[in-house]
């Protein structure tokens, strides 16, 4: 591993890149915060693919690309006159140190979910009129649920045991069926999205990441579905010509395999 002399000076170079990119690339020069945003969400997604797949080559490799994000949005701020990457860097020291009092302080705690509550407790004595302002809007619906049940539960809004949640899923269940009876469809979607924030819920009192979970289940299908492609085209024949059954002999291959 490297020293902290050599990580400054890993750091120190891509500093210097970064501002011979912005003065000499056409592309770099045109850059703006907006039109890294996507760009940004998209390394971010790829990392995530990354530490999914335990790849840690991969996960090196993306952490360098949102690094890079990090620092270009930086030097934009100081082109600006706004901030620069020491800002960045003072600003989430001095963030850090003030939510742990239990290191950088005299506070004393039991466990990390007592360390959630003081960390929501001190955010709203820093002028947050909501526990949920940290939850950003355009976070994918599934994690914004996640997000949104661990920022209430730091202060105690939340089920006591697993088997509770659990019977609020079948109650939201039973609620959704009783709307697919109806037929309408605004209710059904509403009745849906009940069910799936339960079931969200659920998986946290399971200690399962429902983000991870589903698209884990995701790559498991997307496995299998592109063996049951390659046994058709063996055989020469086109899935849109196969019976289920036919199709489910390979499926049920791809399992076992």
């Amino acid at each position: 591993m490297n020293t902290r002399a050599q990580k400054l000076e890993a750091f120190n170079r891509l500093l210097d890149i970064i501002d011979d990119l912005r003065e000499k690339c056409p592309w770099d020069k045109k850059q703006t915060f907006e039109s890294l945003r996507h760009l940004t969400i998209e390394e971010t997604y790829e990392l995530g693919d990354a530490i999914l797949d335990k790849n840690l080559e991969e996960i090196k490799k993306e952490l360098g690309d949102l690094l890079l994000h990090i620092v270009f949005y930086a030097k934009l701020g100081s082109e600006e006159k706004s901030f620069d990457i020491a800002d960045v860097a003072n600003d989430i020291c001095d963030k850090l140190i003030h939510r742990h009092p239990h290191i950088y302080g005299d506070v004393e705690v039991e466990d990390e979910e007592e360390v959630k509550r003081n960390w929501e407790k001190l955010k709203l004595k820093e002028g947050k009129k909501s526990v949920l302002e940290g939850v950003p809007n355009s976070l994918p619906a599934m994690v914004k649920a996640s997000r949104i049940q661990d920022k209430v539960k730091g202060v105690g809004f939340d089920w006591e045991e697993p088997h509770q949640v659990w019977e609020k899923v079948q109650e939201e269940l039973t609620e959704l069926q009783v709307e697919v009876q109806t037929g309408d469809q605004d209710k059904i979607e509403s009745e849906f999205g009940d069910v799936m924030f339960s079931m969200i819920n659920y998986a946290r009192f399971l200690k399962v990441n429902p983000e991870d979970a589903l698209e884990r289940t995701n790559k498991k299908f997307i496995k299998r579905f592109t063996y049951l492609e390659s046994k058709a085209n063996e055989l020469g024949k086109n899935l849109a010509d196969m019976t289920l059954a036919e199709m489910d002999v390979f499926w049920e291959e791809a399992k076992r395999l």
